[in-house]
């Protein structure tokens, strides 16, 4: 599709300002130069479409809508069913300059603002699956997980470039990377943190999503794959839940008004926290008995202690469960993660690879160094121009704020779980897949629960045997798999892939293997072929 670019300039400006652009994204021998100049050329292009246009102005050109906003250009996107939501849309050249990419913002009436970044897939990218991709925390950017885990690009050079990845998710899927909720990443809300707890967060991906498909329906009849990895193990369930809900009162409504009905084909859910009863027990079957235990001594004094902490965990959980009220779940979440979490964040461990040491002196306090490079990369005004964000706005790769609001909820002591019975009977497949070396959401827990998952392919998986996932491209075990649906001809309805040597993210520790997952899962063919 077109942008404004190619609508607002004469086209001798329009080829000068690509080829600049074109010239210093590839040209890496330089950071400081290439980023002056593409400053200097976005200035130019903004300074000739904006030229005469006040702050808030909104005019038509060639059946668009764009409007001026903080002194950006963004085509305008409303929905005559969303009269609370717009979308601001832009197209930025970085990354991958390759493939066509959006960039911009959902802006939601009570002064909420969610960034959202687009990248086409790079082969076949009409037929190609649809993926949104969601970081958890919660606090988490969804675009640390794109220069970190599975995007287009990898963070390099402390923070100063990027490179290609080749293992990208992109590949062979069209993807969405959206930062929620609001206050995370280059999100932001006009009046402090707005939203606390997931299913308020549920409401507006879903309006995102309509009002994106709304603007681009070549990927709107396209499988829809929602992704998430982390405390996405609660977020997801609950905008798969409201997808669901809307797509069954559709098929009802006389008249849409242009609502699309979303194609959702599966919920994937990544090293996720979505069952705590069921994977707060496990805590200790982890870091005592596990494939890298922490505690040399399974019967010793750390693990009896950890040990003795669980009933308790789980019986505040359950009364979380059973009233679900603020009062139960605060308990919960502070206990369980102060008295079960805290010996490991003290071991001098990573507690998303408890393989790795972390001196978070220097690896910072998430053990991972690449995460300042990130918030460097993003924080450069030449990155926040061409994503079309605003220049005061400071980009961090997790909020503390936004974690501490649904902490004061109990939000993470949910049973999202719950939420998935009617998705998957109804035909929404389910991947949950864990890296064996993550202490956080460790893979024995979320394996456990999936075994538990109350659906109708629940007797078929609790039957099921793992069986060994061969790579494609190398012959060597990436892990194992159990399934049910589908009597071995895809790649199943309800699937569980515990992936060999890999923490809590998964495409950071074994790229090649997570792409070749995801290819198989999204084209639905079974990961016991090879």
């Amino acid at each position: 599709m077109m942008g404004f670019r190619y609508h607002l300039l004469q086209a001798s400006l329009l080829v000068a300002l690509v080829f600049a652009q074109e010239q210093v994204i590839f040209n890496n021998s330089h950071p400081s130069w290439n980023k002056q100049s593409l400053a200097d050329a976005s200035s130019q292009l903004k300074g000739v479409i904006l030229a005469g246009k006040h702050e808030g102005e909104k005019w038509t050109h060639v059946g668009k809508e764009y409007i001026k906003e903080s002194g950006f250009l963004y085509e305008l996107v409303s929905h005559p069913k969303f009269d609370d939501y717009q979308l601001r849309v832009t197209e930025p050249k970085l990354c991958d300059p390759s493939v066509q990419q959006y960039s911009g913002y959902l802006d939601i009436a009570e002064g909420k603002h969610l960034f959202f970044w687009f990248f086409e897939a790079r082969n076949s990218p009409k037929t190609a699956p649809l993926i949104l991709w969601l970081n958890g925390g919660p606090g988490g950017s969804s675009t640390t997980g794109l220069l970190l885990e599975l995007g287009p690009c990898s963070i390099a050079d402390s923070g100063r470039n990027t490179t290609y990845n080749p293992n990208s998710w992109n590949t062979d899927a069209n993807i969405i990377f959206l930062d929620q909720p609001v206050n995370v990443g280059f999100s932001y809300a006009d009046d402090g943190p707005t939203v606390d707890n997931s299913p308020a967060a549920g409401k507006d991906v879903y309006a995102f999503l309509e009002l994106f498909l709304y603007q681009f329906p070549e990927y709107a009849n396209l499988p829809f794959h929602l992704a998430a990895e982390s405390y996405g193990g609660t977020y997801a369930p609950n905008i798969a839940r409201v997808i669901h809900e809307q797509n069954k009162q559709l098929s009802h409504a006389r008249v849409t008004e242009g609502v699309r009905r979303i194609n959702l084909a599966s919920i994937i859910l990544a090293n996720g926290l979505t069952d705590p009863y069921t994977q707060m027990g496990s805590v200790a079957d982890y870091l005592c008995d596990g494939p890298y235990p922490v505690y040399s001594d399974p019967n010793g004094p750390e693990c009896q202690s950890l040990r003795s902490k669980i009933p308790t965990c789980q019986r505040l959980i359950k009364s979380c469960y059973q009233f679900n009220s603020r009062f139960t779940c605060v308990p919960a979440q502070l206990y369980c993660n102060t008295q079960l979490f805290a010996p490991l964040m003290k071991s001098g461990l990573n507690p998303y690879d408890v393989r790795a040491k972390c001196d978070r002196s220097k690896d910072g306090q998430l053990c991972y160094r690449q995460m300042d490079w990130i918030e460097r990369y993003m924080n450069e005004p030449v990155v926040k121009v061409e994503l079309g964000v605003h220049p005061s706005l400071r980009y961090e790769t997790y909020s503390k704020e936004v974690n501490q609001a649904f902490t004061r909820r109990g939000d993470g002591m949910h049973n999202s779980a719950l939420l998935l019975t009617d998705l998957v009977n109804d035909g929404v497949r389910l991947l949950v897949y864990a890296g064996n070396a993550d202490a956080m959401c460790n893979f024995i827990g979320n394996e456990r629960w999936v075994e538990l998952l109350d659906s109708k392919f629940n007797s078929e998986f609790a039957a099921t045997k793992p069986v060994p996932w061969i790579l494609k491209s190398t012959g060597k075990q990436a892990g194992e798999a159990r399934s049910a649906g589908g009597s071995g001809f895809t790649a199943g309805n309800v699937t569980f892939v515990t992936v060999f040597e890999a923490g809590h993210m998964v495409p950071y520790d074994q790229a090649e293997a997570a792409l070749d997952l995801i290819t198989r899962w999204t084209t639905n063919v079974p990961l016991s072929l090879h």
